[in-house]
């Protein structure tokens, strides 16, 4: 079973990085999930899709994915920039586009 190992992008709603400083550790479905017919209820036996793990620094989840045997893929988050803004600026003489309502 592979396991990927990444850092979560932030939250759309919010602007600020706090819950993404973490690295996690999730393994990759073995099977597909399985629909059942009476009530259309999603099932699968793979229960393996259920753990997540968080660790602070990607070395230490790829120490453990080695020390555990656990074959892994390593995404690397892609660069952000942060560009800030106030408030003012939506007010700004000479905006490139209008600000309506």
């Amino acid at each position: 079973m592979t396991a990927r190992i990444y850092k979560p992008a932030q939250n759309v709603m919010q602007q600020g990085t706090a819950a993404t400083k973490d690295w996690v550790l999730e393994y990759l479905p073995d099977q597909p999930r399985l629909i059942e017919p009476l009530m259309g209820w999603t099932s699968s036996s793979d229960t393996k899709r259920q753990i997540r793990l968080s660790f602070a620094t990607k070395d230490e989840a790829i120490a453990y994915a080695k020390e555990n045997g656990i074959a892994y893929r390593l995404e690397e988050p892609p660069a952000t920039k942060i560009r800030p803004k106030s408030y003012a600026e939506n007010f700004k003489y000479g905006r490139p586009d209008s600000w309506t309502h």
